[in-house]
């Protein structure tokens, strides 16, 4: 779902790995028309969602409740990769979080889609690093409530070329992921880069 840089990343990626790809979009006329996503197949949201295995919400932070709350019965029993970022650009740069504090963006999409299995991850890196970990390899994080759709992203994760994967537990800890947020456009500012990486370095035994 979304077809801004975040989005377009990840369908290309999937595809190059032998996956079938829907990319979801409020206008696919629109979008194709500016040609932004080469030869990717575009469906609206709805259109998108039907019959598939795995949905990955690469929505605008501001656009995640609107657009998936309305998808809530076709969402049912799927498994939601939550890469979203909960950024409030309206005072302009850099943004605000609009959620912080005792609550989530992927809290609350879970609770707008309770039968859906919400996974927080990746929304602690830029998307060529989500896609091509290989680049500069760090820490991802996983935070949800079900431990099979964990699972299910943890496999995902793999394949793309994440080999170091933390799980936090359940999806309260996607707080501290998405408040990392302001200390991440901290650090891009000073390096000059989004191509930086979190390693979590383990106690040495």
């Amino acid at each position: 779902m979304g077809t801004g840089m975040v989005g377009r990343a990840w369908a290309a990626r999937l595809a190059e790995l032998g996956h079938e790809v829907r990319i979801g979009t409020r206008d696919p006329e629109s979008t194709r028309a500016r040609g932004e996503t080469g030869e990717a197949a575009l469906f609206g949201f709805a259109e998108a969602a039907e019959d598939v295995d795995l949905v990955v919400n690469a929505l605008d932070g501001e656009a995640v409740l609107p657009v998936l709350r309305g998808l809530a019965t076709a969402l049912g029993g799927m498994v939601v990769v939550d890469i979203s970022n909960p950024l409030d650009f309206s005072g302009g740069f850099p943004p605000r979080l609009f959620v912080q504090g005792g609550d989530s963006l992927g809290e609350q999409l879970q609770r707008a889609l309770p039968e859906t299995s919400v996974v927080k991850t990746l929304n602690t890196l830029n998307a060529t690093l989500q896609v091509h970990p290989e680049r500069n390899p760090g820490t991802v994080f996983v935070a949800g409530n079900d431990p099979e759709a964990k699972a299910t992203v943890v496999e995902l994760l793999t394949e793309v070329g994440h080999d170091d994967i933390l799980d936090l537990g359940d999806l309260t800890a996607a707080r501290g992921l998405e408040q990392w947020l302001p200390l991440w456009l901290g650090i891009m500012g000073a390096l000059g880069t989004a191509e930086f990486q979190i390693r979590v370095l383990r106690p040495r035994t």
